[in-house]
């Protein structure tokens, strides 16, 4: 019930899909749910803009410096600040991440077109070594120019945070052996206070 929560607190998170949707999930992780996904609010149809949501092939700039950005940057900060705030920062894994990311180069419409080779993602919380930047690209934003991290290292990360994947096995089918569901690659060690022992 976001009417019981404090007008000063809805507001810090943001009166919008996202921002509401994030409060709720930290009532959510208050309570002990687990595991809490937050998907982005199209504001499109309601501020009159001809977008897809971050899918910026047309006037990136504009819709994201406007729009998309300063909503992301005031509902994410609030919603570390109040896990901080209640004691539930630590113990909580906070990972804001897309599905790739945009062409360095800019379209004739003045967008940016899908990009897989590189995408950024924000990881927080946990009881996470903060402020850091792990990994980098070329002067172009195009490849790389660092360690090459895919989906599978973020995989093993948020499963070595969550679990002692020592003891970790799934079981597909009775008449096979057990399983490691992390397998290789490995976590990005980087990440941890302290590190985690390498498997």
């Amino acid at each position: 019930n976001l009417e019981a929560e404090d007008a000063k607190l809805r507001d810090r998170y943001g009166r919008s899909l996202f921002g509401s949707s994030t409060l709720v999930a930290r009532k959510m992780v208050e309570a002990g749910v687990k595991f809490v996904n937050v998907f982005w609010d199209n504001y499109a149809p309601r501020l009159g803009i001809t977008d897809f949501g971050w899918d910026t092939h047309e006037v990136n700039f504009i819709t994201l410096k406007d729009h998309y950005l300063p909503w992301l940057d005031r509902t994410y900060t609030a919603l570390l600040e109040d896990l901080e705030h209640r004691g539930l920062l630590d113990e909580t894994l906070v990972v804001v991440m897309s599905d790739f990311g945009r062409t360095p180069r800019i379209n004739k419409d003045g967008g940016r077109d899908h990009h897989g080779d590189l995408t950024p993602l924000i990881v927080a919380g946990g009881g996470m070594k903060m402020g850091q930047v792990i990994g980098r690209s070329d002067a172009m934003g195009s490849r790389p120019a660092t360690n090459v991290y895919k989906p599978a290292h973020l995989f093993a990360t948020v499963m070595h945070y969550l679990f002692d994947v020592g003891q970790l096995r799934l079981l597909p089918h009775l008449n096979r052996r057990p399983e490691n569901p992390v397998g290789q690659p490995s976590p990005i060690h980087h990440v941890f206070v302290p590190p985690p022992s390498a498997p």
